[in-house]
């Protein structure tokens, strides 16, 4: 008996076999609601958080429709950053390889920083697949190597970073120089306004689909430490001393702050890498050469440059700043935890976080209240403990006033009576809610 839920969406006999041997069986969320759309031509929009399956919700049907026979390109991949573009193509390379007895599907990684020349002379016979950065695909095409008129599918990886890194430009380029009815197929953490302007441009009723049901693994914990005017680097020093990670992310708002940071860390004797968009091509391979070969325990990052470049084995994320928006944090914490391992998620807040902190705790996040000095973790009160006794005063006492029974024959002095009844009552009341809480 065959039990890999994937059968559903009928695909080819050759990829149904890719599956296979890749080892998926139950789709994800994103993977149930997108691939169908997909395979029926249509255009969509997914929005999810990290490790959601949305690489292979789109790479599945897009092999499934691949005609080997036809040496054109027949859909494009587009990611802001090298390194996503190189993850893309592995997951790429991995399902031709899984295939390749029975279909000879070619696929083309351009990116920059590597030889153009000898990226041209590759490209005189056209792959099926492009897998790509925006504007080393751009320039190639204004170059005459490779044409991308007869792609059927375009995908927009990490849109919304896209826009940020300012290559938003580059795929409205590319977007020009294919089919008026290309299949357009966007994947982003967040869609902010001047991103949806962009979508309005380009698609018509397309398939929209919000992944957001879990907030980040049931295996990690969420810590919350007052800054009260201290140093970041100070208080993430003395977390060193006590978490010991195998290796956490530091993440700030910022590529200015990032630098201070690192530099105070540095100077602290902690083993720190720095990466953010500020960074030379060549200077952010070596840093993630570098973390492959576990040379940092520490990394300071941006959003940035944390989205799209998949570092593995990350036990901590460390908020020195927390972000704007609650899918950016959860996108930071979906760095740690994954594949059933426990992670700690720890951040530093000021007053002007707790809407966010607000609005986390509101969608079911789970946070606790710690302060740490030497080395050790001391719990202390939640910063809205205060309110929430206030507002069950609050309440008490609306209940109370409930409970007063309202005479008909207005007496005098009725009012203080009715006064009296209600501190009885709230007393009664108080001491119930104090036994609960107990």
């Amino acid at each position: 008996m065959n039990n890999n839920y994937f059968n559903q969406f009928a695909f080819h006999p050759v990829l149904t076999e890719v599956i296979n041997r890749l080892h998926f069986y139950n789709p994800t969320k994103i993977q149930e609601e997108i691939i169908p759309e997909i395979l029926n031509g249509q255009s969509v929009i997914g929005q999810s958080q990290t490790g959601s399956g949305k690489t292979h919700a789109y790479l599945l049907p897009l092999f499934n429709q691949i005609n080997a026979n036809k040496r054109e390109v027949q859909f494009v991949i587009t990611a802001p950053t090298r390194e996503l573009a190189m993850q893309i193509f592995e997951e790429v390379k991995k399902i031709i390889h899984y295939a390749d007895k029975d279909q000879k599907w070619i696929a083309k990684l351009l990116i920059g920083g590597t030889d153009k020349q000898k990226m041209m002379e590759k490209l005189k016979e056209p792959p099926h697949i492009i897998v790509g950065t925006p504007g080393r695909i751009l320039d190639l095409v204004k170059e005459e190597a490779i044409s991308i008129y007869a792609a059927n599918s375009f995908v927009i990886d990490e849109a919304d970073l896209m826009l940020d890194l300012g290559f938003i430009n580059e795929v409205d380029q590319l977007l020009v120089r294919s089919k008026k009815d290309v299949q357009l197929l966007v994947f982003s953490a967040t869609i902010p306004q001047r991103l949806e302007h962009f979508l309005k441009k380009y698609l018509d009723n397309p398939f929209y689909v919000k992944i957001d049901d879990k907030l980040s693994p049931e295996t990690m914990e969420h810590r919350l430490i007052a800054l009260k005017h201290r140093q970041a680097s100070d208080i993430i020093a003395d977390i060193s001393s006590s978490i010991q990670p195998y290796l956490a992310i530091i993440f700030t708002n910022g590529k200015d702050i990032a630098n201070q940071l690192a530099g105070d860390l540095q100077q602290k004797g902690m083993d720190v890498g720095l990466i953010h968009g500020g960074l030379s091509p060549r200077e952010r391979k070596r840093v993630l050469k570098d973390i492959q070969n576990l040379r940092y325990q520490y990394i300071v990052a941006t959003d940035l440059a944390s989205r799209g470049i998949d570092i593995k084995g990350v036990s901590h994320v460390i908020n020195a700043q927390l972000p704007k928006e609650e899918e950016f944090y959860i996108h930071r914490v979906g760095r740690t935890a994954r594949a059933g391992m426990e992670g700690t998620a720890i951040s530093l807040y000021e007053e002007k976080d707790i809407k966010l902190i607000e609005k986390l705790e509101q969608k079911g996040l789970d946070f606790s209240f710690f302060d740490v000095k030497n080395g050790e973790w001391q719990e202390v009160k939640a910063w809205n403990e205060r309110t929430l006794r206030t507002k069950t005063e609050t309440n008490i006492e609306k209940e109370a006033w409930k409970q007063v029974k309202k005479s008909k024959k207005i007496k005098p002095g009725y009012k203080k009576k009715m006064i009296r009844q209600k501190d009885a009552i709230k007393k009664q009341l108080s001491k119930k809610t104090k036994y609960k809480k107990k």
